[in-house]
């Protein structure tokens, strides 16, 4: 297919001032990044986030009185698929030390470190074991590994990219362990990209001060993924998956402590229960409710269940209105859409440029800001190109890359993105890519301390589920090391926790039904029901004849 003849015509102006730009390259000169003040002024204006439209306060449970998106407000204030006069809870169906929710990186590293603290694992998967954002990053994992860098620095990154919003203790926890994750990685078996002399190669990021991230060219989240998930098969004595088993609810024993969950077989849409002395919950963000209709890079399962669950048990949540729009995902062809276009990209001295093949931002800014640089450039100042389906594009000029280091980079940097684009008849270590941001992040999620632990007793969370450690913006690299850092911990703290004694007393599912009442005092009229699993793609003309569709009830 490649670029229509129109857009082949606008390529020439991103050629006609390439070398221009190519030679400031060269020296050392690039496009002034912004001064705080002026970051400030962009994100107001410009950033989705900053927009007062398309959202409402909620009004019941542990953010009571608080703003969201309405998407994700709809969810906090949903009724449980679950109908708890009707579960008998007298037995259960599985018993086990630990339990599991997630099978990304998060989870999967949460029950490798649980069965190294002697514990018993269920791990129960929405989709397969490892279908999860996980698979889907691309640039990196930061890490404090050189003589020139510490964890100190990396405190201080990621403190300034979250524009001093993170919680101190989760981002001092992060730093600390970024070195011993990328160890841990490595003795695993991961095969992140190293120089001639064996050393790790790291590279510059957006909102960096020092060489910090590591890659496995640009599927560094799969070949972690990879890795974790062989780990996780070969302990099968002591790791049980659960394929296509959602929770739907969680449960508590009488004393009130967490203790395990209703699962959904997704194939026989049959409820099991697990009785756990103690549940982790790794079940990912919520890109797949498209908040305000933007594209996504997340996974299918992507839709914030692991929030919607604590939430009803009584587990608040913190910075969960802040959303990460990846400011390059693929704007075109359109089967590529919603695509992320790794920081690394930028990071090797691609430039963003305008309809008229002219740099507007400077290309490793904090995410947020490069974002709000974008939308700005193409919405307000109609700079931006339009695709045939009428979406609004800029261009990302890859071909800098081999120009810069070397014919051969792009394909030995990028093999992923070189062969998701050749498919569609575009090389793009010679033509440049149309992108625009996509919603990319849940920045915010379930409140923890810097042990995995939430309010609730025996119960974890780790991973993109998690509030606080990016604050109100994440930067690059910082999501895979917060699943090895976090999932880690939770794994270790659940199973010390599930071996130091506790009894589990009789289970209950009365905090659904004190939660439903509170929606009905509170006039929510119609509420949805959740976790939703799964987004609805389907049109109104599919919808109006689902003549059988109803609520999901447990036997």
């Amino acid at each position: 297919m490649g670029y229509t003849p129109e857009l082949k015509e606008l390529i020439k102006r991103v050629e006609a001032t390439r070398p221009a730009r190519l030679e400031m390259a060269r020296r050392g000169e690039h496009y002034p990044p912004l001064s705080l003040e002026e970051r400030e002024e962009v994100l107001r204006k410009y950033h989705p986030d900053y927009q007062k439209e398309g959202r409402r306060i909620v009004r019941v449970g542990p953010n009571k009185g608080e703003l969201f998106q309405n998407e994700v407000a709809d969810l906090l204030e949903s009724r449980s698929m679950v109908r708890p006069e009707k579960v008998d809870l007298s037995e259960a169906d599985y018993d086990t030390d630990v339990l599991i929710i997630g099978g990304g990186g998060a989870g999967t590293a949460a029950a490798l470190m649980a069965t190294d603290h002697g514990a018993q694992v269920i791990m129960a998967t929405k989709l397969r074991h490892g279908d999860a954002n996980t698979m889907m990053a691309e640039g990196g994992i930061q890490a404090a590994t050189q003589e020139c860098d510490s964890p100190f620095y990396h405190y201080l990154d990621t403190m300034g990219g979250g524009h001093f919003t993170n919680r101190p203790d989760l981002v001092a926890a992060l730093a600390h362990d970024a070195p011993l994750s990328i160890a841990w990685l490595e003795e695993l078996g991961v095969m992140f990209n190293k120089l001639p002399d064996g050393r790790l190669d790291v590279r510059h990021f957006g909102g960096s001060c020092r060489k910090r991230m590591h890659s496995a060219g640009d599927m560094t989240g799969a070949e972690i993924m990879r890795v974790l998930r062989d780990e996780a098969r070969n302990r099968g004595d002591r790791i049980r998956v659960l394929e296509f088993s959602p929770a739907v609810e969680l449960l508590l024993d009488e004393e009130g402590k967490c203790a395990g969950a209703v699962l959904f077989n997704m194939e026989t849409r049959e409820c099991y229960i697990v009785r756990s002395k103690a549940v982790i919950l790794a079940t990912g963000g919520f890109g797949r409710l498209h908040i305000k209709g933007f594209a996504t890079t997340n996974h299918y399962g992507a839709t914030m269940d692991g929030v919607v669950l604590a939430y009803r048990a009584g587990v608040g949540n913190e910075y969960l209105y802040s959303t990460q729009y990846h400011p390059t995902g693929v704007a075109y062809p359109e089967q590529n859409v919603g695509l992320l276009i790794t920081e690394k990209v930028r990071g090797l001295g691609a430039h963003v440029l305008n309809i008229d093949g002219e740099q507007f931002c400077f290309p490793l800014e904090p995410r947020d800001v490069e974002t709000a640089e974008l939308i700005r450039e193409a919405l307000e100042r109609g700079k931006g190109i339009v695709t045939p389906t009428g979406r609004v594009g800029l261009w990302l000029d890859s071909p800098m890359i081999d120009l810069l280091h070397g014919e051969g980079t792009v394909r030995k940097e990028l093999p992923a993105k070189f062969i998701q684009f050749q498919r569609h008849g575009i090389d793009i270590s010679k033509e440049p890519m149309l992108v625009f941001p996509t919603l990319h992040y849940q920045n915010g999620g379930i409140k923890i301390n810097e042990h995995a632990e939430t309010s609730l007793p025996g119960l974890y969370a780790a991973g993109e589920v998690v509030g606080g450690i990016h604050g109100e913006n994440r930067l690059m690299g910082n999501s895979l090391q917060d699943i090895i850092t976090f999932g880690r911990r939770a794994g270790a703290r659940a199973a010390q926790y599930a071996k130091s004694g506790v009894r589990i007393k009789r289970l209950t599912l009365d905090h659904v039904v004190k939660f439903e009442k509170e929606l009905e005092e509170a006039g929510v009229e119609n509420p949805i029901v959740a976790p939703i699993l799964l987004p609805d793609y389907s049109t109104e003309d599919v919808r109006g004849r689902r003549w059988m569709d109803g609520v999901l009830e447990a036997e």
